[in-house]
């Protein structure tokens, strides 16, 4: 029964993402970025509704840009739920960008995509996002730079934090937690990570029994005389403190 009604799920998700995709190729071309953004983000809780996820959101999203909003990373399902919370635009690696249906749905998101094998691109990304970041915009990052099994937080990667630093923009560390909704245990049903498959996650998160989604956003920090190394370490600390605060 578990299998049949995971099915019905992922049906429903193919449909949703496909209605998605030609929203974006049909619509987005002569709509208010202001309309796109929450079109996206009303997109994205219907997702979570759809795969049986209950969204919580804990502290304050930013109403406006423009901020940059760190956070762990756990699944492909991380930016469902951050953009269900409020929508931003993600940097991603770049492979994302030619995959079917889905590539469309990010750069329709406004994704900023990166070669993360590559500094020269690093860089470029860099000049982007603040660029971004001095149009108002909010744009959100996963500083480990990979997923990770959700007892710990990785190491956080500076580079990308140069891009608050030189337009002046503030960073808000966020933290994520995917937890069984009726207990309150944290869930690995929805885990991305070593050896995992995305199909093999996406199954597992199917039949897995309801899940509560819980995006925590702690305080803006500006981002004034930082120095981007110690603001990684500063920001990891920050972020630990806001998962486990979930807890």
């Amino acid at each position: 029964m578990r299998s049949l009604l995971a099915c019905g799920k992922l049906l429903r998700a193919v449909a949703h993402m496909v209605s998605g995709w030609w929203t974006i190729r049909r619509h987005f071309d002569g709509m208010p970025q202001p309309e796109r953004d929450a079109r996206v983000q009303q997109w994205a809780e219907r997702m979570l509704a759809i795969m049986g996820i209950r969204l919580e959101v804990q502290g304050t999203p930013p109403a406006t840009g423009p901020a940059l909003v760190v956070c762990n990373h756990l699944s492909w399902l991380d930016i469902v739920a951050v953009h269900a919370a409020r929508h931003v635009r993600f940097v991603s690696k770049a492979g994302v960008h030619h995959w079917p249906v889905v590539g469309t749905l990010a750069v329709g998101a406004g994704t900023l995509f990166i070669e993360r094998e590559s500094r020269r691109d690093a860089l470029r990304v860099v000049h982007h996002m603040a660029e971004a970041l001095r149009n108002g915009d909010i744009v959100a990052v996963f500083p480990e730079g990979t997923t990770s099994d959700g007892r710990g937080v990785l190491p956080f990667h500076a580079n990308l934090l140069q891009a608050a630093i030189v337009s002046g923009a503030p960073v808000l560390p966020a933290a994520l937690r995917f937890a069984d909704a009726a207990t309150g245990e944290t869930s690995p049903a929805p885990l991305y990570v070593g050896d995992d498959s995305l199909v093999g996650s996406l199954w597992r998160t199917l039949t897995a029994p309801p899940l509560l989604a819980v995006v925590r956003f702690g305080e803006l920090q500006p981002a004034a005389d930082r120095d981007r190394r110690a603001w990684a370490q500063s920001l990891h600390a920050d972020v630990v403190a806001l998962r486990d605060a979930m807890r």
